[in-house]
């Protein structure tokens, strides 16, 4: 097994289909796709890309860390009781634990994401 990993922006296999859960939809009828590429630390640490359609929805991280590199799409991210902040692509950004705020996807995005889990 290597322990070097390449992350494929566009894989050729089958993603995960999902939708925000009910208590997390704002607006819209976002859905998501995952393609997970790495499972490490007994399941603390994903890796892979991540793609979402517009819509709004609660981010809630809780004890999550997450890195995202924006590949595509547009998006604005706005911190409760802060400020509002615009990502596209060739952006990239972190979500400590505990933020909590608005996800709006204003065009489909895809993004790497890398999450570790306390």
């Amino acid at each position: 097994m290597s322990l070097l990993i390449t992350i494929d922006t566009d894989p050729d296999f089958a993603p995960k289909n999902a939708s925000p859960a009910p208590e997390r939809l704002i607006s819209g009828n976002p859905s998501f796709k995952t393609w997970a590429q790495d499972v490490s630390k007994g399941e603390k640490v994903l890796t892979g890309v991540w793609e979402a359609t517009p819509g709004e929805t609660h981010s809630i991280k809780g004890t999550t860390y997450e890195f995202c590199h924006i590949i595509s799409g547009l998006i604005e991210i706005e911190e409760k009781d802060g400020e509002t902040k615009t990502y596209r692509a060739g952006d990239s950004f972190v979500m400590k634990p505990g933020f909590v705020g608005v996800w709006r996807t204003i065009e489909t995005v895809r993004k790497i994401y890398v999450c570790a889990y306390d």
